[in-house]
């Protein structure tokens, strides 16, 4: 491991400073639960110039719900956390599941839905109910802020479009509405501290009529990126929320899917998977609505 500068800046305005000079200095790194950096650093996979320690900042520790705003969760919130807040379980329940999903109790205490977000692994747990929530991320920058759809944010395995100088404040969720459900289920060979071999979360809300009016459908490491089932996504939108339209839909799931054949399945078992979770996960939004 080579040696690199640690800061632990308490503002955002010094967190900035740091971050200005990136470009000059080295690859600098926000640290929040650390649970993905310090193994990187550890096994050389990542060397950095600077680790920047984000949580003693107020904005990155931000958890508040404003009612037809949306939820505001700061990227130092750890997964538990985020996870106990009451809004989290009612309003976003597949958020909520794959924070119980991201490594073991004691990971889960450190390691933040946000540090998902920038370690940008086609794999991470939480990004796919993100995605089909329609979150948004706040960067900040000497050149200000700018916040940017999370469909928009995941360029390649551990690629994102962040800047040298950028770091991330916040996750913003949208408040969604009545009549919307959500869940998110993964297959992985081991009950716990694994890394999904397929991944999907699925939303919808739903009309008086229980007509779907929008629908959310996101796969996990069938891509080099996460990626939005768009054909399925589609085939909901102005029809009944039933279990013969839930069937058609997981048919389609798998139009979205480029999954690799390694070790741990072949492209064609990974599609198959996607189409058995994306059903179980619409079929489970569609227990709840009735």
């Amino acid at each position: 491991m080579k040696p690199f500068d640690y800061f632990a800046p308490q503002s955002l305005d010094e967190a900035i400073s740091i971050f200005d000079s990136a470009n000059e200095v080295g690859d600098t790194r926000g640290l929040i639960g650390g649970s993905d950096l310090i193994d990187q650093v550890r096994n050389g996979r990542r060397e950095p110039a600077r680790v920047v320690n984000l949580k003693g900042i107020p904005e990155t520790n931000r958890l508040e719900w404003i009612e037809g705003d949306g939820l505001h969760l700061g990227s130092a919130v750890s997964c538990s956390t985020t996870a106990a807040f009451p809004k989290i379980k009612e309003r976003y329940f597949g958020l909520y599941q794959a924070c119980g999903l991201v490594g073991s109790i004691q990971i889960q205490n450190r390691a933040s839905v946000a540090g998902n977000v920038c370690n940008s692994t086609p794999s991470a747990d939480t990004v796919p109910s993100l995605l089909t929530y329609n979150a948004k991320a706040l960067l900040v920058s000497s050149k200000g802020e700018r916040i940017v759809e999370l469909n928009d944010f995941f360029t390649g395995p551990g690629r994102n479009i962040m800047e040298a100088n950028e770091f991330l404040v916040e996750i913003i969720l949208p408040d969604l509405g009545e009549n919307t459900y959500s869940r998110y289920q993964r297959f992985i060979p081991r009950n716990e501290m694994d890394i999904a071999v397929v991944g999907v979360a699925s939303y919808v809300k739903l009309d008086e009529d229980h007509k779907c009016i929008s629908s959310g459908i996101s796969l996990a490491s069938v891509a080099p990126t996460p990626v939005n089932a768009k054909d399925a996504e589609d085939f909901l939108i102005d029809k009944k929320f039933t279990q013969e339209n839930i069937e058609e839909a997981s048919n389609l799931a798998p139009n979205s899917a480029n999954p690799i054949s390694d070790v741990r399945g072949t492209s064609e078992y990974r599609k198959k998977l996607v189409k058995v979770l994306t059903s179980r996960t619409l079929s489970e939004c569609l227990e709840d609505s009735i």
